[in-house]
């Protein structure tokens, strides 16, 4: 775990700062409301939509929560974001490494740390859920917590996702979900769509909270 890839690339060390920094600044001037249980008491793995990762980084800072970070170097600069929050993090996605990725996720769940997964992520499709997060669930036995949230002040980026970047001095709705099991018998392609449909389900509920707050 913690695995550097770019470790003498001074552009990488000053711009992950500069984003520490930012994202520190967005957690102390937002306003953010909280709705079911954002801590669960136990081992588990936390999933949100990719576009949505910011707000869970400074929601779960210095918890030592093992994130799945890509080894490319855009997620270089994730990997480092993650390490100054007090994440742990394993290097891989679906398309580069992805096997030893998920026995990392995997090793690291049974050893008693929680986990952060984009389901959707690194590429998309937008919020689709890719069965790797529900495959993690299984083996590890351990159930995932969905959550969402609503931004009221951002910047949409146009990339796959649609990137929501959080601006100061707004409101956020996070919302956390009821836990989601995974039996050994569960048919993880069916399991993956009905975890899909609850994201998107957090995800409207996150939104009409926001619309309804002054």
């Amino acid at each position: 775990m913690n695995e550097l890839l770019y470790k003498n690339s001074p552009a990488h060390s000053i711009l992950s700062f500069l984003a520490w920094l930012y994202i520190q600044l967005i957690g102390k001037t937002s306003r953010i409301t909280v709705k079911g249980q954002k801590n669960h008491p136990g081992t588990a793995i936390y999933a949100l939509w990719h576009r949505q990762e910011v707000l869970m980084i400074y929601l779960h800072r210095n918890r030592n929560i093992c994130g799945l970070v890509s080894k490319s170097k855009d997620g270089e600069y994730m990997a480092r974001i993650l390490k100054r929050f007090g994440f742990t993090f394993v290097r891989g996605s679906t398309t580069t490494g992805g096997i030893m990725a998920l026995r990392g996720l995997i090793k690291a769940a049974r050893e008693g740390y929680s986990v952060a997964i984009t389901p959707d992520g690194p590429k998309g499709p937008i919020f689709k859920v890719q069965p790797g997060v529900v495959y993690l669930a299984q083996k590890a036995g351990v159930p995932i917590i969905p959550a969402a949230c609503a931004l009221s002040k951002k910047k949409i980026l146009g990339s796959w996702d649609k990137y929501q970047f959080p601006l100061p001095f707004g409101r956020i709705e996070a919302v956390y979900g009821q836990p989601f099991y995974v039996a050994e018998t569960d048919d993880v392609q069916a399991k993956s769509l009905e975890l899909e449909s609850i994201l998107n389900k957090l995800t409207e509920e996150a939104e009409d909270i926001l619309s309804k707050t002054k």
